[in-house]
C-alpha cells in the first residue's frame, strides 16, 4: 500500500508543518512583549524636577534654583484634585519654618512659572506666581534637597528635589 493513502501519513504532517512554523514565529516575536512591562504604563517625571502625590494634592516638576547652594528658590506646579481648597505645607531639613500654600478647589498653581497667578477669588487670596525662597539649604547645584510636601490631613511625602543653577536660560531669572 502507498504511504500517501495511510491515515496520519506524510500528507497530514506536510500540511501541519507550515502552521507549526507560523505558530513558532508568532510566539518567538511576541513572547517578549507578553512578559515585559509596557513602557507607557510606567509613571515618570518628564522634566528635570521631582513630583509627589499627597492626599488630593499633586506636586509636579519641583526644582530648587540656587547659584551658591546656600539659598534657593523653589519652583513647582501644585494641583488640588479635591472639590475643597487645600493647604500644602512645605518643609526641608535644616529649616525651622514651614512654608504654606493655599490652592483653591480643582485648580493648579505654578510657582515661578506664572508671575500673574496671585489673585483674589471668592475664597480669598490665591498664592502663586512667585517662587518660594528657601534660606539655608546648604545643598550645592547638582545635588538633591529632601523636601517634605503635605496636603490637607493626608500623609505627606518626602522627595529628593534637584538643585539646579541658573546656567540654563529659563532658570536664570529664578536665581535668588
Amino acid at each position: 500500500m502507498n504511504a500517501r493513502h495511510l491515515p496520519g501519513g506524510p500528507v497530514k504532517s506536510r500540511r501541519l508543518a507550515p502552521l507549526a512554523l507560523i505558530a513558532a514565529v508568532m510566539v518567538g516575536t511576541s513572547g517578549c512583549a507578553m512578559l515585559a512591562p509596557q513602557a507607557t504604563t510606567i509613571e515618570y517625571n518628564p522634566a528635570e524636577g521631582a513630583g509627589a502625590t499627597t492626599g488630593s494634592g499633586v506636586v509636579s516638576n519641583a526644582v530648587v534654583v540656587s547659584e551658591d547652594g546656600e539659598d534657593g528658590n523653589l519652583i513647582a506646579a501644585f494641583t488640588n484634585e479635591s472639590d475643597e481648597a487645600q493647604t500644602v505645607s512645605i518643609e526641608f531639613e535644616g529649616s525651622s519654618s514651614t512654608e504654606t500654600l493655599r490652592i483653591p478647589a480643582m485648580s493648579s498653581i505654578s510657582l515661578g512659572m506664572d508671575p500673574d497667578a496671585d489673585s483674589e477669588t471668592a475664597e480669598g487670596r490665591v498664592d502663586g506666581g512667585e517662587p518660594i525662597l528657601l534660606e539655608g539649604i546648604d545643598t550645592p547645584p547638582g545635588a538633591t534637597l529632601p523636601i517634605y510636601f503635605q496636603s490637607g490631613d493626608a500623609e505627606g511625602e518626602l522627595i529628593q528635589v534637584p538643585v539646579l543653577d541658573g546656567s540654563v536660560e529659563y532658570l536664570a531669572p529664578f536665581v535668588p
